[in-house]
């Protein structure tokens, strides 16, 4: 699969590893880490008139950004109970930049090249971080995580298999083909603009009638 590695104040998800929190909303989180993005960061488009909030970036050993996420709704809880889990209706849009496999600013490594796979792989271990089951106890969770972070790996390690779709959404107003799947958790979507790639997951809002555009301004998500 095209990935990226990323290293960061937030532990990020990269395949073939351990679960992490790609989608859990940073305390304290800022603008800072996006405006140092050289790429444009994506959101639900106007059409929605709910709640934004930042998530946060995931960035390379040489400091540069390489990906981040959106949130769109109600924030969801990632506390046990599963009464909060369920009625958060929420949609992030992670946002991953594009690139071909190259060295690392610092020449202390190699970036991975980046594709539709990396942005499917962030999206459905992001939703992963809020539909654990409440009844697990903290030793059950980790083998849970672990088993369901590899599922979401080898599912968007094979876009053009039987568990995904296919589903047009408009992107700045363009329609665009998104890799979807729905499962008992929410549902994630995966597509390209070209300059970036687009994921997507959500639970308790629609992904048939979401829009996506560049965000414009992010004191709307501040």
């Amino acid at each position: 699969m095209e990935t990226t590695r990323r290293v960061g104040a937030q532990p990020q998800p990269a395949p073939g590893t351990a679960p992490a929190s790609e989608g859990v909303p940073a305390v304290g989180r800022t603008a800072e880490g996006y405006l140092r993005a050289p790429f444009p960061w994506y959101g639900l488009d106007e059409a929605f008139t709910g709640p934004r909030w930042l998530m946060q970036v995931g960035t390379a050993a040489d400091g540069s950004v390489q990906h981040g996420s959106t949130g769109h709704g109600e924030e969801p809880s990632i506390r046990p109970e599963a009464a909060d889990r369920e009625r958060a209706a929420f949609a992030v849009v992670v946002t991953v930049a594009a690139h071909p496999e190259r060295g690392s600013g610092d020449g202390t490594g190699v970036l991975d090249a980046t594709g539709v796979s990396s942005a499917a792989w962030l999206a459905g271990s992001g939703l992963l971080a809020y539909t654990w089951p409440a009844q697990l106890d903290h030793t059950l969770r980790g083998e849970w995580l672990d088993q369901q972070t590899e599922t979401a790996f080898e599912l968007a390690d094979d876009l053009g298999g039987p568990a995904w779709t296919t589903l047009s959404l408009p992107v700045d107003g363009v329609p665009r083909s998104f890799h979807y799947r729905e499962s008992e958790f929410g549902w994630v979507l995966a597509g390209t603009t070209g300059r970036v790639h687009l994921g997507a997951y959500g639970r308790g809002m629609s992904a048939y009638g979401l829009g996506f555009a560049a965000v414009r301004d992010l004191a709307a998500y501040a």
